[in-house]
């Protein structure tokens, strides 16, 4: 079987972000090019002040570039204007962060309903897939409790139903794990993994730990606002086996 050809989401080309701070510039990220490709786990590796999330957020379209492009689903965000960045944000993004990002006065289910509400599903239709992406993320017994009411695994857990619910192209996370311990760490990434590889999304993950880069396929390590290096993980050739073997088996039967 050939190797079906990985398809680009996104392609940042040349793009730097400079912060002038009063006589001085200061370089977050210089002059930074590669690709990501559809249905890939990809992550941006670097420690504190590389330039990682700088970077995610310039991709994100929540800063606004220098100069360079990226280029999202054919469109180049750097050229979006505020209200084009809003509506692509609400249809082809979603956002998990590591301090979660909930509104405290609302319920779980009312928080994963959020996107749903800018995008102006009906009332019914919404409450209804809020209720069936808590249950998926392991809380159709919380979906009442509002975020003081629990634990910082299950309000993770609410932010990555929040971000999973409208079912968006791509998922940028910054740090998703940062504020939880080792146990609950394993259980959110294994809970983000999966739950976009069974949807063909892709993820755009920021993070500092070189353990919680190796659920990526590709790791992008980033310093001094650079790419440092490209490396494979290998997922991707076991994904390609995996598939290549099932449909094979189809053709046999």
């Amino acid at each position: 079987m050939e190797a079906t050809e990985r398809k680009k989401i996104i392609e940042v080309k040349n793009l730097k972000k400079t912060y002038i701070m009063g006589q001085e510039k200061i370089k977050a990220v210089e002059d930074v090019s590669f690709e990501i490709y559809d249905g890939e786990f990809c992550c941006l590796l670097g420690t504190s002040g590389s330039g990682k999330s700088t970077l995610l957020n310039l991709m994100a379209g929540i800063e606004k570039a220098t100069s360079g492009s990226i280029i999202i689903r054919g469109k180049d965000v750097v050229r979006m204007n505020e209200s084009q960045l809003a509506k692509f944000r609400q249809t082809s993004e979603g956002f998990v962060f590591q301090s979660y990002n909930l509104i405290g006065t609302m319920t779980a289910v009312e928080n994963v309903e959020l996107p749903l509400v800018f995008k102006r599903v009906g009332k019914k239709k919404r409450r209804q897939m809020a209720e069936d992406m808590l249950k998926k993320v392991g809380l159709g017994e919380r979906m009442k409790h509002k975020p003081s009411e629990m634990s910082g695994g299950q309000q993770q857990r609410v932010g990555i139903a929040r971000a999973f619910v409208s079912k968006p192209r791509i998922i940028f996370a910054d740090e998703p794990t940062g504020n939880l311990d080792t146990r609950t760490t394993k259980e959110v990434m294994e809970l983000i993994s999966e739950m976009a590889r069974a949807n063909k999304q892709t993820i755009v993950m920021v993070t500092h730990d070189n353990s919680l880069a190796n659920y990526a396929d590709r790791i992008i390590r980033i310093s001094d606002g650079k790419v440092l290096s490209i490396e494979e993980t290998g997922k991707n050739k076991e994904s390609d086996k995996k598939e290549g073997q099932i449909t094979n088996e189809d053709n046999r039967q």
